[in-house]
């Protein structure tokens, strides 16, 4: 009973994502297609601060992976644990997302 909720489960998670994507990319398609027929022009993006942005999200949640594997060793219940580990990372993950908002704003993009 386990393997077929677990099945279902990946299986729910791997279609939303997969929709997710299809979605984004027929929008960015659709607006693009509509900006060529009005005559208008986007520039071009700069992939290297695309880069940083990932790079500095991912240092980040890196970062609260590892703090947050000290509470793995404290004596506490796991429902606090459990709260303690997502919330660090979430919090580590949301100050590498305004790190990257200030280091595009800085390096001019």
């Amino acid at each position: 009973m386990e393997s077929t909720q677990d099945l279902l489960m990946g299986l729910g998670m791997l279609t939303g994502i997969v929709s997710i994507v299809f979605i984004i990319a027929r929008y960015t398609y659709l607006i693009k297609k509509a900006m060529i027929d009005r005559g208008l022009t986007s520039e071009p993006s700069n992939g290297k601060l695309r880069y940083l942005d990932i790079g500095s999200i991912i240092l980040s949640l890196g970062i609260g992976l590892i703090v947050s594997s000290f509470f793995t060793t404290m004596d506490l219940s796991e429902d606090m644990m459990d709260m303690l580990i997502w919330g660090t990372i979430l919090i580590f993950g949301a100050i590498g997302l305004v790190v990257a908002h200030f280091l595009r704003r800085k390096l001019g993009s």
